[in-house]
């Protein structure tokens, strides 16, 4: 039973630390080809794994493992397969955009000093658990909350963080040796970078643009939009600032 004794403070964060927050999230990037060689501090690795073990989780499953690679084979045999399924991609998109995709720095496993692989057990908290009685993907949408906490702790302490997803998963679990029935939802390449990029490459390079916020807001149902017209407003108004590196939480 809970109770008020048992309830922390509801009062917004102090302001450095509320736009701390924001900051992290606004200027965290997929880091590919900035990595830097230098190890990562035990106390620094400790902290940001602490923050992704401390994300949401339906029925408090905490379905997440981590299995931390530093090893140059056990990397290498991961890179092979990064090479083969990049190949592989390469050929689904159409002609006029291969070239473009081949030329894509898309991942940093060998210049990252760590790498990280969150798992997903789909079976730690038992057959049935709170929340996931009808949407048994929830344990799944769990792991990428770790994730997202690992990343923005990464950006808090510096690090830049890449998520690798071209490659056969079942491969990966076995270079691993991660045991059926544990799911890889994430290979993340860790380190200390050269710098943050102004925006998301692919933004930059002009493969997809950000899309415009009010454009993805519905009220109430899907499809009645421009409902709340003031809403909209400060909307548009904050995603600019954000573009013009004005925005203040």
């Amino acid at each position: 039973m809970v109770t008020n004794n048992d309830l922390l403070p509801a009062a917004a964060l102090p302001t450095p630390e509320r736009e701390g927050v924001y900051r992290a999230i606004l200027t965290r990037r997929d880091t590919r080809g900035e990595f830097l060689p230098d190890p990562i501090a035990d106390d620094v690795l400790s902290r940001v794994l602490i923050a992704a073990h401390h994300a949401p989780s339906v029925g408090f499953m905490q379905p997440w493992s981590f299995v931390v690679v530093r090893d140059q084979t056990v990397r290498r045999r991961v890179h092979d397969a990064f090479q083969v399924a990049h190949a592989e991609a390469a050929m689904m998109f159409p002609a006029d955009k291969q070239d473009f995709y081949r030329s894509l720095k898309l991942e940093g496993i060998m210049e990252a000093p760590v790498n990280i692989c969150i798992t997903c057990d789909r079976d730690r908290a038992g057959a049935v658990v709170i929340g996931r009685t009808h949407i048994r993907t929830m344990d799944l949408y769990s792991s990428v909350c770790a994730v997202q906490n690992l990343w923005l702790a990464a950006r808090a302490e510096g690090l830049g963080v890449g998520w690798v997803s071209i490659f056969d998963n079942a491969v990966v679990q076995q270079a691993l040796d991660i045991p059926a029935g544990i799911v890889p939802v994430a290979y993340l390449c860790l380190g200390k970078v050269r710098g943050y990029h102004a925006q998301p490459e692919l933004q930059a390079a002009g493969w997809r643009p950000r899309l415009p916020l009010a454009d993805l807001i519905h009220f109430d149902q899907w499809g009645r939009q421009g409902q709340d017209g003031h809403l909209l407003d400060v909307v548009r108004r904050d995603q600019a600032a954000v573009a013009a590196g004005t925005f203040a939480p």
